[in-house]
């Protein structure tokens, strides 16, 4: 009997760890099995959107509001339009506010910051945000760094 028990705690123990796993995997993905609260879209054109994926974080002044939801070529002037489900709570954005593709840490995800502007008039739902920043490359940097110093030592 006493062996059974032993078993049965080994089992619980080993569920526990599996469904902490599960949970774990799923707060680092950004997957949610929560239903998120009322959001509204906006729009973002980019020149280049190098490593942005959809689900990644909408941000501002550091803090998380929103996620992207929808990424694709705008096929009228070729730049990527990214679609972004932003909280309600967060309903007054100037129309002249700033989005730009940021990276945590060096080599991290990327994720779009929102910078506030000044306007009077309001970003509503399905609005575009004109002024943006694409993503910094690190590849483009370092050939445009490497090229430099190949054409000072050339000259």
């Amino acid at each position: 009997m006493q062996i059974r028990t032993l078993e049965i705690g080994v089992g619980l123990f080993l569920l526990a760890g599996i469904l902490a796993l599960l949970l774990l995997a799923l707060r680092v993905s950004g997957l949610s099995y929560a239903a998120n609260g009322d959001t509204y879209k906006l729009y973002a054109h980019f020149d280049n959107i190098a490593g942005l994926t959809v689900r990644a974080k909408v941000t501002m002044a550091g803090v998380t509001i929103g996620k992207v939801t929808a990424i694709d070529l705008d096929r009228d002037s070729y730049t990527g339009r990214v679609t972004m489900e932003v909280e309600k709570r967060v309903d007054n954005l100037p129309a002249d506010s700033t989005a730009s593709i940021l990276t945590a840490g060096l080599l991290g995800e990327k994720y779009v910051g929102i910078s506030v502007g000044g306007d009077e008039e309001l970003l509503k739902d399905g609005g575009t945000i004109r002024d943006t920043q694409s993503a910094l490359v690190l590849e483009d940097l370092i050939g445009k760094f490497l090229l430099n110093t190949v054409n000072k030592e050339s000259k």
